[in-house]
């Protein structure tokens, strides 16, 4: 296996060889609507970045077109070397307001993760924006003769479930909610 290493500036204006063999995609917040613009800066720095767009046709009164927006608003991934060398460039950025996670210090994603969600927006289906739901999260249903309804979002053999429990007397019931809008509480 061969060791890729990149030459970056140290405070002496020399330059340095950085392993980025313990490189790692980072999540990147932003002030809002500058993510298109903070990204074109990671790239003419030589850092590799990663910005999912998400197409939509925007209808005016004269006109429709398309725009492409942030996936995931406020955000930009960088794949980078955890050391303060690469982190520096990052954060005196235009527009980077600092790391998500840890104290600003940034928590890595895992590479399948982004592996996924570059899958998914470069391949001509269908998606949409959804909120992050996780098992054990209070959760309300949205439409439908459930409107309203709330609970616990629970997994069971692949199938989605809602318990909606009676606190008071320790009693729950089990709704399974396969096509109902959820939003988390």
């Amino acid at each position: 296996m061969s060791t890729c290493q990149i030459a970056l500036p140290s405070a002496e204006s020399s330059f340095q060889a950085i392993s980025i063999d313990d490189a790692a995609w980072f999540a990147v917040q932003t002030r809002s609507r500058s993510e298109k613009k903070v990204a074109t800066q990671f790239e003419a720095k030589g850092i590799k970045t990663f910005l999912p767009l998400l197409s939509e046709v925007h209808r005016w009164s004269d006109r429709r077109k398309l725009v492409h927006q942030p996936l995931f608003p406020s955000y930009v991934f960088v794949h980078i070397n955890p050391s303060p060398e690469w982190r520096l460039p990052v954060l005196n950025t235009a527009g980077v307001c600092g790391f998500v996670g840890g104290r600003g210090a940034g928590l890595p994603i895992p590479e399948k993760q982004i592996t996924d969600i570059r899958t998914v927006v470069t391949n001509p289906v269908a998606f949409a924006l959804h909120p992050y739901l996780r098992v054990g999260q209070r959760v309300r249903v949205r439409g439908g003769c459930l409107d309203g309804v709330e609970g616990t979002l629970v997994s069971r053999d692949a199938h989605h479930t809602l318990v909606v429990s009676v606190e008071l007397v320790r009693r729950a019931v089990a709704v399974r909610i396969e096509g109902y809008e959820l939003e988390p509480i």
